[in-house]
């Protein structure tokens, strides 16, 4: 377990590098992100869905507001244009760190754990525990990212990757982007209800599993 949290940790402290870096430079603030939607959505609302992609997209390789970007996409754009592109912004995201760790991720996995049985250790227990994390990843942030690229890192089949990342990602997308259609600047009450509906239905859920995986243990 030791070899499992010290990989995870790793990639997390990477990804908040990320958000320490653009939270004091600026590049990305949630209000340049309002204003170039806006000035998006002035010219087309293609632009407004292509923007909103590729935000959720970046958010693989910097940290970028999911949620808010998701809840205003879904004001600009309406609930389902919202959901589309804000589905494919996140599916993209996680097919690109699912992809990139299967194929290279084990440089980086074999330098943080060099023992093979170790390694093997890592793998089994992911393969157990991975597909909850997957599908529970949104209760935090960086958490999602973490968890596609550990899936390529430890191999887990593609196919039981891509529906675990699909029930992670569309119920999410479409339940925030109609709580931003239903939202304005003057009004933001929906959104901000719903974003603490989703972390706490989320965090119950991460709860009842640690209760549950502890009961299997101890009965064990």
């Amino acid at each position: 377990m030791k070899s499992l949290l010290k990989v995870i940790l790793i990639l997390a402290l990477f990804f908040a590098s990320t958000f320490i870096v653009l939270k004091f430079t600026g590049i990305i603030t949630v209000e340049k992100i309002q204003l170039w939607l806006d000035a998006a959505k002035s010219a087309n609302l293609a632009y407004v869905m292509l923007i909103v992609v590729g935000l959720l997209f970046a958010d693989l390789f910097i940290a970028v507001p999911t949620l808010t970007v998701i809840t205003i996409g879904g004001y600009l754009l309406g609930p389902i244009y919202g959901a589309i592109a804000s589905t494919v912004g996140l599916f993209l995201a996680g097919m690109c760190g699912y992809g990139v760790s299967r194929y290279y991720g084990h440089v980086l996995f074999h330098f943080l754990v060099k023992d093979p049985n170790k390694r093997d250790e890592v793998i089994a227990l992911f393969n157990s525990h991975g597909p909850v994390m997957l599908l529970l990843s949104r209760a935090t942030p960086i958490l999602p990212e973490v968890s596609a690229c550990m899936s390529g890192m430890t191999k887990m089949p593609f196919f039981k990757f891509l529906v675990l990342w699909l029930v992670n990602v569309v119920p999410y997308t479409i339940i925030a982007s109609y709580a931003g259609s239903i939202s304005d600047w003057d009004n933001p009450m929906p959104a901000i209800f719903t974003a603490i509906g989703l972390t706490l239905f989320l965090w119950c859920g991460w709860l009842v599993f640690r209760f549950t995986n502890k009961s299997k243990l101890s009965i064990g």
